[in-house]
């Protein structure tokens, strides 16, 4: 990502859906809700990758949390379910806007919905959340990169949490600095890895 932020255009992914299709909430106080796919090509999350994930969480009552390249609003609702007091989704493409800002509406709490690119996002945004859940397309190149310029960035305090979801191919090759990699849970061909962000003080 060396000379400014790049920008990805979605390919067709492996497991993609169409709209039509929808995705239950699988734990807190919506849990059981069904939400709707948007439209385009979509890979979202599987039930059981989101409830083993959010499961070790935990409740995230008092918690702030940010949803990456959000797609339905499904990993923000989870948070919002279990009890996240301030939740951003992050979503560039303009095909998902309309349902994915139908989804949230049935938010205990109000979700913020930034439609603009996750690169941009990181170097603009000055908050920090206390967890950060990134799920890109398996195709993007610039996982790793963009965690490191995450680690980086106000978006983090010491002791946030950085959680992705990527295809088990594309493995981390070299650490990044401040992150240290706490749980790595592999589901099918999708991994997810869980790290701690140390910053050595507060931001």
């Amino acid at each position: 990502m060396a000379g400014g932020p790049k920008h990805f255009s979605e390919a067709p992914r492996e497991g993609a859906k169409r709209s039509g299709a929808r995705l239950r909430i699988t734990g807190g106080s919506l849990q059981g809700l069904y939400v709707q796919v948007p439209d385009g090509i979509i890979r979202p999350s599987m039930d059981k990758m989101r409830e083993s994930v959010f499961a070790s969480l935990g409740d995230l009552s008092g918690f702030s949390f940010l949803d990456l390249f959000s797609g339905s609003g499904i990993i923000a609702l989870e948070a919002a379910s279990r009890g996240a007091v301030f939740v951003e989704a992050v979503e560039n493409d303009p095909l998902k806007k309309k349902i994915l800002l139908k989804n949230v509406s049935v938010s205990p709490v109000r979700i913020n919905c930034r439609f603009i690119s996750a690169e941009l996002y990181v170097q603009r945004t000055k908050r920090s959340f206390d967890y950060l859940f990134l799920d890109p397309p398996f195709p993007y190149r610039y996982k790793w990169e963009l965690m490191a310029r995450i680690a980086a960035s106000p978006l983090v305090a010491n002791e946030s949490r950085i959680i992705i979801h990527r295809p088990r191919e594309d493995f981390q090759k070299e650490e990044i600095s401040l992150l240290m990699k706490e749980d790595t849970r592999e589901y099918g061909r999708s991994v997810v890895d869980f790290f701690t962000v140390a910053t050595g003080g507060d931001k």
